[in-house]
């Protein structure tokens, strides 16, 4: 599994994050100041999902899509982790079952020490006031007949805070940059952009402490992006938010995230913090990925790692490593022998048998 203690990442590659924090005159063997490690606030343990099929015959063999196998992963509190991988591999089945929008077949999920699958309504309710998404296109999230100050408004209502309703909703509008006199208008007077502030401020609505962006960004336009993960950024700043950032755009994700999981057909291949995920990449797939990277340099051409074929089917993945079938190194165990996520040194986790000896 990997995790966020001393273990498993090292001290010099959080540094730079600033996951490790320098406490002053605390122990420290060489007299000097010690350092500590954020604890993890949502910790993923063996996370599986599997979505079964309509047999199209009593005789039939009952056959699932194997959507998330056996994912593992911590979030530091106060950090941001991004998860990366063709449509199709998992990523916002994970975000789903983070915040248990669907029922996960098996594994662990952990918010603050709590575990989010085992608790009950009332439990429920309070975890749900701490967990929070932003969604992909946020006007088909949206009411087209609500106003946008009762859109932000509805979590307090169904919470129970409809008193101070107004003041809050006015107060997040300034907060992601938006006027007050937009409460009384509705989602189609706004553009892509303001509607994701919308989106943004109604996620904030209970003072969350964990949020979810699945693809936050992706639909919007390039200029507009640079805003709203500016704002996202401030945000986290402001108030110690924690994020699960999710998508395509892998210059987006190294501009936003500390720490990145790279998904391949619902399995974690890849785990590192940014700079070591983008400077020294391990899984064939993981190099694939940022090779595909365009660079802004007319006449410069680097070496693109091709992948040759299609994703396999979720339904019938293959033996082994379920990369091997598209990897340019690929041996022949690797068609039969499938890798576990093992660290390779300073918390870089990466699930590939030219790792092993």
């Amino acid at each position: 599994m990997a995790t966020a203690d001393d273990e498993s990442v090292g001290a010099s590659a959080l540094a730079e994050t600033g996951v490790i924090e320098t406490v002053k005159g605390g122990p420290d063997v060489r007299g000097g100041s010690a350092t500590r490690v954020r604890p993890a606030l949502v910790e993923v343990d063996g996370l599986t999902k599997h979505f079964p099929l309509t047999r199209q015959s009593p005789f039939a063999e009952r056959r699932v899509v194997r959507a998330v196998e056996n994912i593992s992963f911590n979030i530091p509190r106060g950090t941001t982790f991004g998860l990366v991988g063709e449509s199709g591999c998992g990523k916002s089945t994970v975000a789903r079952l983070l915040l248990r929008l669907i029922p996960a077949t098996s594994g662990s999920v952990r918010f603050d020490g709590q575990e989010v699958f085992s608790a009950g309504r009332r439990e429920m309710i309070l975890l749900r006031r701490n967990m929070q998404m932003v969604f992909q296109d946020p006007f088909s999230a949206f009411n087209p007949r609500m106003s946008v100050g009762d859109i932000i408004s509805e979590p307090l209502r169904v919470h129970g805070m409809a008193a101070r309703a107004d003041k809050r909703v006015h107060d997040l509008l300034d907060l992601v940059g938006l006027s007050r006199q937009h409460a009384s208008r509705y989602p189609h007077e706004f553009s892509g952009g303001q509607r994701q502030r919308i989106g943004i401020a109604r996620a904030l609505a209970l003072n969350p402490t964990f949020i979810v962006c699945d693809e936050a960004v992706s639909a919007l336009d390039v200029s507009i992006q640079s805003q709203i993960l500016n704002l996202l950024k401030d945000l986290q700043s402001d108030l110690g938010l924690t994020y699960l950032f999710i998508s395509h755009n892998l210059s987006v994700i190294k501009y936003i995230c500390d720490f990145i999981g790279v998904m391949y057909l619902g399995r974690l291949v890849e785990w590192a913090d940014k700079r070591t995920l983008f400077s020294a990449p391990n899984h064939p797939y993981t190099k694939a990925l940022l090779s595909a990277i365009p660079v802004p340099r007319p006449g410069y051409r680097k070496d693109m790692v091709r992948l040759e074929g299609d994703l396999p089917s979720p339904i019938n993945p293959p033996p082994g490593c379920k990369f091997h079938t598209r990897c340019n190194v690929a041996m022949d165990r690797c068609s039969h022998i499938e890798p576990r996520l093992r660290d390779i040194g300073a918390g870089h986790m990466s699930a590939c048998l030219l790792n092993e000896s």
